[in-house]
């Protein structure tokens, strides 16, 4: 099994999480970090502060050598896929190439209304994403990219200087709906993360997934299976090896970590330790 770890930038301070990431990067057994894209706190106070996630991921590219790094995940509405793939690009040529494109369909009410981006009915999310995981690829792989969509419409469109991933960086899509979210997976992602639970609702939600892979035609090898496992204080180390090993039974490929403020790099040591059994 693989490790990686998740800070969150909520109720937290970037020196703190800087240094857990330069930390982490000193620790082979963590193979990539991540953190999120929102605007308030999902957790705890909403009045709280949180950092921009895209902005502290360029800074954490330059901060880091080893780490592979993304958010987990971006919701699509937040910003036009071309302003999005543009981003993308300028932070994977930052990284050297170390950049996953972590993307969901959105789903956080209060933010969205706080700042009047139309979020949608389901359907209507998901029908927006899908149109944008086809402009992101577009832009991301292509010279120019034109597509006529409801949501969005782009003509001849370029984003260069692209990054040095090929043909694009990793996709990495964040859901479980059965009928459109794991869908898309099957189209368009190298990545899943499912968002957390026990390995009977992760063995469910794999089986969907690898029925719509076998539906469109694609390898369900060729998609990285995560999931988050959460560190508190109560269980520790041990108790996310624990859980780790429960969802690795049911073909978890990578664990994501989620570290908890105050973020602090005393506790990573402690962690690997437990993890480096299952590695």
């Amino acid at each position: 099994m693989r490790f990686a770890f998740k800070t969150a930038p909520q109720h937290t301070t970037w020196a703190d999480m800087l240094a857990v990431w330069k930390a982490a990067d000193e620790i082979d057994i963590f193979e990539s970090g991540w953190n999120f894209d929102h605007f308030y706190p999902i957790v705890g106070d909403t009045n709280g502060p949180c950092l921009e996630g895209w902005t502290a991921l360029a800074a954490l590219a330059q901060a880091t050598q080893r780490l592979r790094l993304g958010c987990l995940v971006s919701g699509i509405h937040y910003r036009h896929p071309a302003v999005l793939a543009n981003m993308v690009s300028a932070i994977d040529i930052i990284s050297g190439g170390r950049l996953e494109l972590g993307i969901g369909a959105g789903w956080n009410e209060q933010e969205s209304g706080a700042y009047g981006l139309p979020l949608g009915t389901p359907r209507e999310r998901s029908d927006r994403f899908e149109e944008a995981c086809q402009v992101l690829v577009g832009l991301l792989s292509q010279e120019t990219t034109d597509f006529d969509g409801k949501y969005y419409q782009l003509s001849g469109a370029r984003n260069e200087p692209k990054g040095p991933q090929r043909p694009h960086p990793p996709i990495c899509i964040g859901g479980s709906g059965e009928k459109r979210t794991l869908r898309t997976v099957a189209k368009y992602a190298q990545h899943w993360n499912f968002v957390g639970g026990t390995p009977e609702l992760f063995a469910q939600k794999r089986d969907v997934l690898y029925a719509h892979c076998e539906a469109v035609g694609r390898d369900p090898k060729e998609i990285t299976l995560s999931s988050h496992v959460r560190l508190d204080p109560d269980g520790g180390p041990a108790r996310v090896a624990e859980t780790a090993a429960a969802l690795g039974e049911v073909g978890l490929d990578l664990a994501i970590v989620q570290l908890l403020p105050p973020h602090t790099p005393a506790g990573l040591e402690p962690l690997a330790e437990a993890l480096a059994p299952l590695h």
